[in-house]
């Protein structure tokens, strides 16, 4: 693997799966050259890490964030490439801008999807020539830098709307590195739980069998805010599933509904009166066809709580929990 091992030593990086050693692969690549990368992948997947990554492996100079998505307004132009006194009302100074921060070392574009067209046309400037001109200012100036793009949207789709130009996507697309969203290396979640617990208590394992079956739509950084705020609520011993967010309990509870109405349909066989005990009323709310279902199963098992989980193919805790809050005890 390399220079790049699976814990999270590596700059951050934290993973042993296959998508991720590709990952550690290119970086390793991009950080001996000073073409641009173009890192791909979902919000949350990591690409300032990733940004990070190549930095720090062959560090030269300053790495610069720039912030695409919140260049707005008449002073985008100011921000990136500075200004010199009197280009406009107020400019009663020289000012260096983020690109000529950057000299030197690494300017990280992030969400250069977001970046407006007329700036598009002046990036492509400097990434061309490695030049740039301050606002105000008629004098080009020389800038050695290694740029590094980020973005969540398909610049494809982006250029067939009109929205960003071909000629600089093509000029950013050297080095592309895209970056897996988590529910497609699900392996990795372990790990990544342990190291952002570190100093506390890993989950039971139910929370770890509910965060392994989760999608993770906000990725990784998704994962982090649970397993902080799951450890910010604790009050003692490991994680438990009462302190997961909303998201991943309904996420839960869902699951759960499935197996109920699962269950329902295709009742076990040395059970015949469960089916009949259950309203045929076809207007239902969540919480009264759990209690309904709950119940009838319960009744059919004779209250005998270990053959109603089995039945209800759910967990004998989370049945007690069910019990516990429809009164069912």
């Amino acid at each position: 693997m390399g220079r790049f091992s699976d814990r999270a030593d590596d700059f951050g990086l934290v993973g042993r799966s296959p998508r991720m050693t590709e990952v550690r692969r290119l970086i390793d690549k991009a950080a001996k050259t000073r073409l641009p990368v173009l890192l791909l992948g979902e919000s949350g997947t990591g690409k300032e890490v990733v940004a990070q990554a190549i930095h720090q492996a062959n560090p030269c100079g300053k790495l610069v964030p720039i912030d695409c998505g919140a260049l707005v307004g008449t002073l985008v132009e100011s921000e990136l490439f500075g200004h010199v006194r009197g280009a406009f009302t107020g400019a009663a100074d020289n000012k260096k801008g983020l690109v000529e921060a950057a000299d030197g070392g690494t300017a990280f574009f992030d969400e250069i999807g977001d970046l407006p067209l007329e700036m598009q046309v002046k990036l492509l400037r400097l990434v061309q020539e490695r030049e740039f001109r301050p606002l105000g200012s008629l004098q080009w100036r020389k800038a050695d830098l290694r740029i590094i793009a980020a973005t969540h949207r398909d610049l494809k789709a982006e250029v067939a709307a009109g929205r960003f130009r071909l000629d600089l996507y093509y000029r950013l697309n050297v080095l592309p590195i895209r970056l897996p969203p988590l529910r497609e290396r699900k392996e990795d979640i372990p790990l990544l739980v342990e190291h952002f617990a570190a100093g506390a208590d890993l989950p039971i394992p139910e929370v770890m069998a509910t965060f392994e079956a989760y999608d993770w739509p906000g990725n990784v950084r998704e994962l982090k805010h649970c397993v902080d705020r799951m450890i910010a609520l604790r009050s003692e011993g490991a994680l438990y599933a009462a302190d997961m967010p909303s998201a991943l309990q309904n996420f839960v509870r869902g699951n759960e509904l499935q197996a109920l109405a699962k269950s329902v349909e295709q009742p076990d066989a040395e059970l015949p009166s469960y089916r009949r005990m259950l309203s045929p009323h076809p207007v239902i709310s969540i919480p009264d066809s759990e209690r309904q279902t709950i119940s009838a199963a319960l009744a059919a098992t004779n209250g005998e709580r270990a053959r109603t989980a089995k039945l209800l193919k759910i967990s004998r805790t989370t049945l007690y929990r069910r019990m516990k809050e429809y009164k069912l005890d």
